[in-house]
């Protein structure tokens, strides 16, 4: 085993345990953790979408921060099996049929849409990023018919060539735009993550 990839193992089993000390499916958790306390997304009483939402760790974590004036409603090809908070609603729907969220989501605006989706990846660098991209463009319409202005989006992406692309689209969107990476995100991985605040009113 190399250097590198004992310390992706170090990584992820310390990350691993930590989840389960602390009660979580699963350690991307931490990676939500650290976005809400650089960039305050997450506020009591807010509405919250999460595309991608399985096994349902940031569900748990939003549902603490809005609490229970807040809501959390969560969409994944897969159902989610954990116990939920009760503010907490999950649905199995496929993002890429706009119909379908809206009728399982209801016609009221969020204010926070958040989207941890990868693809299912291939080893390929080229496909992988082209795969991410499909799925964060698909995340960009969600919020921009779902999210109420002034509200805000989180969105992981795969670094590759159209990843600049993405950026500039949502900044089209949004008044202020980041590029995060949290350290709890292994070293090698070419994940990133572009933050929205700020929805721009559609005219």
């Amino acid at each position: 085993m190399t250097q590198a990839a004992s310390a992706g193992n170090r990584w992820a089993d310390h990350y691993t345990r930590k989840a389960k000390q602390d009660g979580y499916a699963a350690r991307s958790v931490y990676k939500l953790e650290e976005i809400q306390a650089r960039h305050r997304i997450l506020r009591p009483g807010d509405r919250v979408l999460d595309l991608g939402c399985a096994p349902g760790s940031w569900l748990v974590l939003a549902a603490r921060i809005v609490g229970p004036q807040g809501s959390v409603v969560g969409l994944d090809l897969k159902p989610v099996t954990i116990a939920l908070p009760a503010q907490v609603r999950t649905l199995v729907a496929d993002l890429r049929d706009p119909e379908s969220v809206l009728g399982q989501t209801g016609p009221e605006g969020f204010d926070v849409v958040l989207s941890d989706m990868a693809p299912a990846t291939t080893g390929n660098r080229t496909t992988d990023a082209a795969r991410s991209l499909e799925l964060a463009m698909a995340a960009l319409a969600t919020a921009r018919n779902r999210l109420k202005p002034g509200g805000c989006f989180v969105c992981k992406i795969f670094q590759g060539p159209d990843a600049k692309a993405f950026e500039v689209a949502v900044r089209r969107i949004f008044r202020e735009t980041r590029l995060f990476k949290p350290q709890s995100s292994r070293k090698a991985s070419r994940e990133i993550f572009i933050i929205g605040k700020g929805k721009r009113q559609e005219e």
